[in-house]
């Protein structure tokens, strides 16, 4: 197919999907096989600025109703998306490339918070306290904010958005979402599904576009507020830019995260679970473990537990259901694919052992496919760059340490803070680690702890810009203001009389 003849993937402004008029496109590839599957629009200004407005309606009729009409749209919309979620998960595989399960699993975390937001009415209520002074009641009301940003990373097209727009909606607020441009039809599914669930129009809008359609929504006079997840460089960007505008912004970036084994540990439980920390999404998580921090004597048996595994795991298109479905997929795009060979390339030059290498591997019937198997490397100095830098890719390092203080010093002199993990069965020593490990997010025998809706997602040190995290009572905060009223009704038999001095309670 001629590329002039693919179809363009359109913003969604108005309750409607919208054809873009700026002339500009970005290719959205099938990573499975290579291939451009679609192009994606690129806004302008002029469109930035449309889907704003359009947004600006939307909530000056969606904040207007009643909170037990906007929990129907909410619990109306829970349903809609528990029954079509494996349309969603087709359409993540399809221009992701992970694999359904994987796809799904992302849907079910996403449905955890708007699980959360449809019992917001307790969680936005204010509160009163009757005669606080003489005849005095003070009370407060929390608010939304008015039109929000936010900007999703292409490694989940779909639990992001969910991390946001379903709280943000509860709220009051509407939404405008700018998802990747790597993956950006379920953007549109996700409009699809709030249209049909009774969200009035413009309340939830999808603004197609790259850094142009970003600083649109930074410098807008109109957008209170940007959530963010994706890169550190990125993030801080955004942070600055906004803050800099009087934007609220939560900005969540990179990540590097370690597991620290203790001798204690069982080994093979480490071993099944660095495989699916560090491999699964083909390692493009930014909860993912990149380094295992092995407490000698256990780095050489632990490396051939994890050598052995890997040996099992299959890669390939992650369409294929069922007992066909491949353990991994293929990474995003193949520029992102030459990224992550460069740092293998980058440890073996600074002196590290590549164990298993993926950078040569090539799925049958899928060879312009961007796939990378699952690589292993010993002895990774933390000197290099592979070290030190996110990779974003089925790379998993193994780094030898000589005790459970070494380690955390490891975890700690690093520029992030997102995510850790410790495994061990010495009860004392994982409480120790969990009070003196600088990092947001803590697993105990536990690889990948994402947190659970009703509590809250964010990292410390470049891994969380703002003050506010992802979902849980941060998310309902971030997205109401809150108004204190002093209210006094006097008696008809009184009267207050006049006095200039500074008001007192009494």
């Amino acid at each position: 197919m001629a590329e002039l003849d693919l179809p363009t993937i359109p913003h969604w402004i108005d309750g409607a999907p919208t054809a873009s008029t700026s002339g500009r496109t970005a290719p959205v590839f099938n990573p499975a096989t290579g291939v451009v599957a679609a192009n994606v629009a690129l806004a302008d200004q002029a469109e930035t600025d449309a889907a704003i407005a359009s947004a600006r309606r939307g909530f000056e009729e969606w904040s207007s109703w009643s909170i037990a009409k906007r929990q129907g749209v909410l619990f109306a919309f829970r349903e809609l998306l528990n029954a079509r979620k494996p349309e969603l998960a087709a359409i993540i595989t399809a221009e992701h490339g992970k694999v359904l399960s994987d796809a799904m699993g992302e849907i079910l975390r996403g449905q955890e918070v708007v699980e959360l937001a449809t019992g917001f009415p307790h969680l936005i209520k204010g509160a009163y306290s009757e005669n606080a002074s003489s005849g005095i009641d003070v009370y407060s009301l929390k608010q939304p904010l008015g039109v929000v940003g936010v900007i999703s990373p292409f490694n989940f097209p779909a639990m992001v958005p969910l991390w946001f727009a379903p709280i943000a909606i509860a709220a009051g607020n509407a939404v405008v979402l700018k998802p990747s441009e790597k993956d950006p039809s379920a953007a549109l599914w996700l409009a699809g599904l709030w249209k049909e669930a009774g969200l009035p129009d413009g309340a939830f809008t999808v603004l197609q576009g790259d850094k142009l359609a970003v600083d649109g929504l930074l410098n807008s006079p109109i957008v209170e507020s940007i959530s963010f997840v994706g890169s550190t460089p990125i993030a801080q960007y955004i942070y600055e830019t906004a803050a800099r505008n009087g934007k609220r912004v939560q900005a969540l970036g990179g990540a590097k995260n370690h597991m620290l084994v203790l001798p204690d540990a069982d080994l093979d439980l480490v071993a099944d679970q660095a495989v699916n920390a560090g491999y699964g999404a083909a390692g493009e998580r930014c909860m993912a473990i990149s380094v295992v921090l092995a407490v000698e004597p256990v780095a050489d048996e632990l490396i051939a537990k994890i050598t052995d595994r890997i040996a099992r795991l299959t890669v390939g298109n992650g369409a294929q259901a069922g007992d066909a479905e491949p353990d991994m997929g293929p990474l995003i795009t193949d520029q992102h694919r030459q990224k992550v060979a460069g740092y293998v390339d980058i440890a073996e030059a600074d002196g590290a052992t590549v164990v298993v290498d993926g950078r040569s591997l090539v799925v049958d019937g899928h060879e312009d496919g961007f796939f990378f198997g699952p690589t292993l490397i010993d002895g990774l100095p933390t000197t290099s760059r592979a070290y030190t830098e996110e990779i974003f890719g089925p790379v998993l390092s193994v780094v030898r340490v000589g005790s459970f203080e070494e380690g955390v010093a490891l975890i700690n002199s690093g520029e992030f803070g997102n995510g850790t993990a410790i495994f061990t069965n010495d009860g004392g020593a994982a409480r120790r680690f969990q009070n003196e490990v600088q990092v947001g997010m803590i697993g105990i025998n536990v690889p990948i702890p994402v947190p659970v809706a009703y509590h809250s997602f964010g990292g410390w040190k470049k891994s969380l810009f703002g003050d506010a995290k992802a979902y849980g009572v941060h998310g309902f905060d971030f997205f109401t203001r809150e108004k204190a009223i002093t209210a006094r009704w006097l008696d008809p038999a009184t009267h207050g009389g006049i006095n200039l001095g500074f008001p007192q309670n009494t």
